[in-house]
């Protein structure tokens, strides 16, 4: 922030740039307060203005672009007043023109002296390493949802007591398998899901259930070469096999060390016989899962999601670009850190295309956004509806405005990759993208199907997300919804706002307590057990 305003310990008015048409409000504002103005000018307000909505900071005519972050968020549709309330009565979308350059602006990082960071986790055959130790029961269809849930419900955590080194066994359900083309866009996309989860480094050992007779073969998730992954699907020199293997693209490799069985109700006889065989499949897991152990490995080892929900109007202030400095400190020491949520980079991808390291990785994500385009127009929509109620409410009023704050999740890193939902991310590649959804538990399924194995996750409204395998970290935005929810958020980032900590200061408390988490340390969602009815793969394409 620059040219921001103070009067005592915190500024009323945020000012974010320098040039800026509007400023954040810090407390509720009535009609007539005086206020810091701009250039040492009073400023008077007009209306009333919400805590964490928009004041004008001078007059800005019908039609002109109303700035904000140094860039235009949308468009004046009356005549605006200084001292006014700024929102959707008075401001408009526009999508207008943005200058997309594809790479070339390159940020050196640099890495503090003294001893690196560690963590201690689980390190996996392939390499890869865990920070949870999970045994999952994964279903290939919804047919077989519920019996999965009856097997998990035979383990709670008084029953693994005696398994210390054990997390829980859990149960991935979702809402397809069947009813869809296997190698279609949306075929492709939930075996990518399914696959990244059997693989995952948060799961030592996976018990795939099926029902029979489902268009996604239980095989298809347990041969642990990714490559093999395409049995039931056209072969090698058929008509439509390279068209099909290019919709799948890369696939996870399962670790040689991850213990796979699996089962099929029809086969097994029934439900009750699967809940029996299934219970007891476990059963034989948990000693040898258990036999894993924490060692202590290098930082550069975790794969870090971002993501965010519920935003307001101090998310693109505080909570985002704290966890942008611990995310460039994660790229600098050598780590992956991952954004997602392409519906909600819309907007704001200029700031990220000039960023890629090669001009192909630009427009790949400049590619994602046609293709969201189109999507949004075949269902009758626009990438401009969102923000939704609660963002507005919060003071965000355009998709423009969101999203500019949504990219300070990614700090100042160079852009090194951008993926397809739930693709394999490369481990030590640095920042990079994943295409997914803005709809929180779709988004953050794909990335930890990708191999995310900590989520850090911005709140303002205060979202209560939770997610296994991989534990969640939830970050408060302002510090009244924190203390409001303090027993559902792990960091309060609103005191960079209330003038008690600084960006710095709050991106480095994030920093340690993911090094923390990836080490066992709970977050609150898994005090409280959730993140397994989040697990919900994205669902595109034609149900036959």
């Amino acid at each position: 922030m620059s040219a921001g305003v103070t009067t005592g310990r915190a500024a009323e008015v945020l000012v974010l740039r320098d040039g800026d048409d509007v400023g954040v409000a810090t407390r509720d504002i009535a009609p007539g307060d005086t206020l810091p103005g701009v250039d040492a000018a009073p400023l008077v307000a007009v209306d009333a203005v919400p805590r964490g909505h928009k004041v004008a900071l001078r007059d800005v005519p019908r039609g002109a672009g109303v700035h904000k972050y140094g860039q235009v968020i949308g468009v004046a549709t009356t005549d605006i007043t200084a001292g006014s309330h700024v929102h959707a009565h008075n401001l408009g979308y526009e999508e207008g023109r943005r200058e997309h350059e594809l790479g070339g602006t390159h940020t050196e990082l640099a890495v503090p002296d003294g001893p690196r960071p560690t963590f201690r986790g689980y390190r996996r055959a392939d390499g890869r390493v865990g920070t949870r130790n999970f045994i999952a029961i994964l279903t290939s269809v919804n047919c077989s949802a519920s019996t999965a849930k009856m097997i998990a419900a035979q383990f709670p955590s008084s029953v693994l007591v005696e398994f210390e080194n054990v997390d829980g066994v859990i149960p991935l359900t979702h809402q397809s398998g069947c009813g869809l083309v296997p190698d279609s866009e949306g075929g492709a996309m939930l075996l990518r899901t399914l696959r990244g989860y059997a693989a995952h480094p948060n799961i030592s050992a996976v018990l795939v259930l099926g029902l029979g007779c489902e268009m996604v073969l239980t095989s298809q998730l347990t041969t642990r070469d990714g490559g093999g992954a395409f049995l039931g699907m056209p072969s090698v020199g058929a008509p439509g096999a390279p068209d099909a293997a290019e919709r799948m693209g890369v696939l996870a490799d399962i670790p040689a060390d991850t213990l796979v069985q699996s089962l099929t109700i029809q086969e097994t006889g029934g439900v009750r016989a699967t809940v029996r065989a299934g219970v007891e499949a476990v059963r034989a897991m948990l000693p040898v899962v258990n036999q894993r152990t924490r060692e202590d490995v290098d930082v550069s080892e975790l794969v870090l999601a971002l993501n965010c929900g519920g935003s307001d109007g101090y998310s693109g202030i505080t909570a985002n670009p704290a966890l942008g400095w611990a995310s460039d400190r994660l790229v600098a020491y050598g780590g992956t850190s991952a954004l997602a949520e392409t519906p909600e980079v819309f907007g704001a991808e200029h700031l990220l295309t000039r960023r890629a390291t090669r001009p192909e990785v630009a427009q790949k994500l400049l590619d994602r956004l046609e293709w969201w385009k189109a999507y949004a127009a075949a269902g009758n929509g626009s990438l401009d509806n969102n923000p939704s109620p609660g963002n507005k409410a919060g003071g965000l009023t355009t998709i423009l405005e969101k999203s500019l704050g949504a990219v300070a999740k990614g700090g100042q890193a160079d852009l090194a990759q951008v993926y397809e939902y739930a693709e394999p991310m490369a481990p030590h590649e640095g920042f990079v993208f994943m295409d997914t959804p803005g709809y929180d538990p779709v988004s953050v399924t794909g990335l930890v199907a990708g191999g995310s194995t900590v989520v850090v996750f911005t709140t303002g409204r205060g979202s209560v997300f939770g997610c296994r395998p991989a534990p969640s970290i939830k970050v408060a935005t302002n510090t009244e919804m924190y203390t409001r929810m303090a027993e559902d958020m792990d960091v309060n980032a609103g005191r960079i706002v209330d003038g008690t900590a600084t960006l710095e200061q709050v991106g480095q408390e994030i920093f340690d307590l993911i090094l923390a988490v990836a080490s066992g340390e709970q977050t609150v969602s898994e005090e409280l057990g959730i993140g397994v009815e989040e697990f919900i793969p994205w669902h595109v394409g034609t149900v036959t």
